[in-house]
This record gives structure tokens, sequence and C-alpha cells, in this order.
């Protein structure tokens, strides 16, 4: 931090705070800085503890002077436990989270990204329903038909538990450039038969009907990495929000977006991007000019799953409302 590092805390930031069950990295960080995204900077490890980047309920955070800039130091109570001939099970305990998890997981369930089309003409597709029905659901037999290209980690095997998605909004850059295609989950289904290129599938679940034409991919590992914490990026990057995956224009606090920016831009879960408002157009009173304002932030958000050319993204902050288009950058 600078020399007037001390002016990013907030001027009733708590001198200590106890973690409660239910925070997130995000909450607390926003008790010490105007910024939460500043929080590795107020940081520091404790080599007494056995993971410092983990914070836990019950852990206190206090607020200390580091060679004149402010820090956080971790002091995390001891358990005693008392011997007895039967076995104790200490509760397990789970780290804070840097954002709303849940929130984020139930996201992902449901979403995924391809990046090209070529990339979705090499899946296997569903091409008819059990009897010739044009419309299948939870119990129903589909047929789907693999492609050259089934090896790997798209191969379709037989006994093993698939995913069905359809297409979705294709995200394209300003310049019309394809960035990648959104697939969205419409049910979940295990592989019954195989013969060359024909799979026979027990549909198990379906969250809408079962059409030709739909997208049949193994599960995709749908683990998030929790263990980082909100920063800005390195690079000084633009880009627009592309899209509310859930089709609304108008986005508010906690909502997921999709955002024109990847892991090819350096973006990595845990970076926070500012999302600016354009200003209004007005016109010169003498002139009669029509005048650009500028454009004034109007909130933050959180990367959370970065692809190679889109990331989708938490909104944590909003003080407006929101709407695809806004333009994001690297916070100042």
């Amino acid at each position: 931090m600078q020399v007037n590092a001390w002016e990013r805390v907030r001027d009733n930031a708590p001198s200590q705070y106890t973690v409660s069950k239910g925070d997130t990295l995000w909450d607390i960080a926003g008790e010490f800085l105007h910024s939460p995204w500043q929080w590795p900077e107020l940081w520091r490890d404790n080599p007494q503890i056995g993971d410092p980047h983990l914070i836990y309920p019950g852990d206190h955070l206090n607020l200390d002077d580091c060679q004149g800039s402010p820090c956080i130091v971790m002091e995390r109570g001891q358990q005693t436990v008392k011997l007895s001939p039967q076995v104790r099970t200490l509760p397990h305990r789970e780290a804070i989270t840097p954002l709303p998890l849940e929130t984020v997981r139930a996201f992902l369930r449901d979403h995924r990204i391809v990046d090209s089309q070529d990339e979705l003409e090499e899946l296997a597709y569903v091409v008819a329903g059990d009897n010739q029905r044009l419309i299948s659901g939870a119990g129903d037999l589909i047929f789907a038909r693999s492609t050259d290209t089934d090896t790997g980690q798209n191969r379709i095997v037989r006994g093993e538990a698939v995913e069905i998605y359809r297409q979705g909004q294709p995200y394209q850059s300003a310049r019309g450039e394809m960035l990648g295609l959104e697939l969205i989950k419409i049910g979940d289904a295990v592989v019954a038969r195989r013969e060359g290129d024909i799979i026979q599938l027990d549909v198990r679940q379906a969250n809408q009907e079962v059409r030709n034409d739909d997208l049949i991919l193994p599960p995709e590992d749908a683990t998030l990495d929790d263990n980082f914490m909100p920063r800005a990026p390195l690079a000084q990057l633009t880009g627009t929000l592309l899209a509310v995956p859930e089709g609304v224009r108008f986005i508010g606090r906690l909502q997921v977006v999709a955002i024109d920016l990847g892991s090819r831009d350096g973006l990595q879960p845990g970076h926070v991007l500012s999302i600016d408002q354009a200003g209004e157009r007005v016109n010169d009173p003498r002139t009669q000019e029509v005048l650009q304002m500028p454009a004034e932030e109007a909130g933050l958000l959180m990367v959370f799953k970065p692809y190679d050319n889109i990331s989708y993204a938490l909104v944590m902050e909003a003080s407006r409302t929101l709407e695809v288009g806004d333009p994001v950058r690297t916070p100042r």
C-alpha cells in the first residue's frame, strides 16, 4: 500500500472483527475497506496458522499497523478436548467463501460454455424419442448419435451418467466475432446401450421436454476452487457486460452475468471489475451540440468462472440498475 493507505480503511472500521457463520470474504473486506477488492493489500499471512489463507467462523481479525500501513492479523482460538474413554468428534468447520458459492454452484450446474461452433458440432445429439416421440421426459428412452470425434472427454460410455443440454444464446464481441456458445441444461440421463454411433439413453430427470438435436455431454467437473481472494487484475482491462444468462436485461446485486473477457485476457477467479454506466447525452444550451457526459461507476462484479474468451461473474455491488452493454474495467 502507499503512504496514504490508511485512507482506504473505513473511518468506522472495527479494531477487531469476529468471523461468523455465513460471512463471505467480500462481506468481511467491506467491514474494513471502502473497496473490498483491495483486501490482499490489507491481509497478512499468519505463520502460526496451518493455512493462513483460510478464515473460519470464530476467528478474530485485528486491524493493526504494520510499519505504517494498515494490516489484518488473525487470532485463532485453540480448542481443548478432555480425554475420556469415548471417542469425541469435533464438529467439521468450513472455511468462509469469497462470495455466496451456493448461488454460483447452482448456476454452474445448469450452464456451460463451448468456445466455437466447430466444438459444438463435435458433440453427440438426440435424433429420436422412443416410439417416434417428438418430445420426451423423465422415464423415457431416447436415441442419440455420436460424431466421429466422440473421443476423450466427450466420449459417451455405456452405464455412465450424461447430461442433456440445449444451445442457448451465442456470445459475440462488438465486432461480431464469436466468443462462445452458451449451453443450458435440460436434464440427466444414463447410457443404456450403444451400437456404433447410435446411443440409447434412459432419461432420469428433465427440467424441460427433451427434443431432437439436444446435445449429450458427460458431466462437467462442477467443482469450484473457493480458495481465492477478491482482488483487481494486474492488467488494465476494458470489456462489456454481454448478457444475463437468465435472459433479463436489467441487472442487480447477486445476479450472474457474462462478460466478454476471459482467461486469455488474464482473468482468474476472484478478479474484481468495475461496472460503468454511460453518461447521459445532453444538448449544449448555447450551441445545441449533443454532448456525451462522462461514464460513472455503477457497480462491482467478481469473476468466478473464466472461459477462454468469456467469463461468468457475480454482481457484488450495484448503486443503480445495470444493463446489458454497460462497460466493465479494472477498478482504479
